[in-house]
């Protein structure tokens, strides 16, 4: 088609931020999605913490506790000061979704292409974290 131009599309990678309330039965809720674009320069994190699917999991679970270390996710995509803002996204990326046992913690990153990242974030958030 004359005159059209082509949609770009950039590659992104994202990881779903989930809570396990007892590490050591391994019972999981998904509650948020970290999504980072290089050619972009994009990287957020959208999370929400359903306390009753929690409460399900570990009745003596800390909802204010889980909902601070989730916070910390997005803390970590902005400008706010912290632990991370000297570093480039890309690095803050990763150290993010670094392996570790705690009960809030990331799963594997995935990849895919966008036009949009925003709207990708909200789009994986909604398939993934809500019901």
């Amino acid at each position: 088609m004359a005159g059209r131009r082509p949609v770009t599309r950039d590659v992104y990678e994202y990881a779903v931020i989930r809570v396990i309330p007892r590490v050591e039965r391994g019972e999981q809720i998904n509650a948020g999605v970290l999504l980072y674009c290089q050619p972009r320069g994009y990287l957020c994190a959208r999370v929400e913490l359903d306390p009753v699917r929690l409460r399900a999991l570990d009745p003596t679970a800390d909802v204010d506790a889980v909902r601070r270390a989730l916070s910390a996710y997005e803390l970590a995509c902005g400008d706010a000061p912290g632990p991370l803002e000297s570093e480039p996204l890309g690095g803050r990326f990763r150290w993010l979704t670094a392996p570790r046992s705690t009960i809030v913690q990331t799963g594997p990153v995935h990849a895919g292409l966008t036009a949009d990242p925003g709207t990708e974030l909200a789009r994986l958030f909604d398939k993934l974290v809500r019901l």
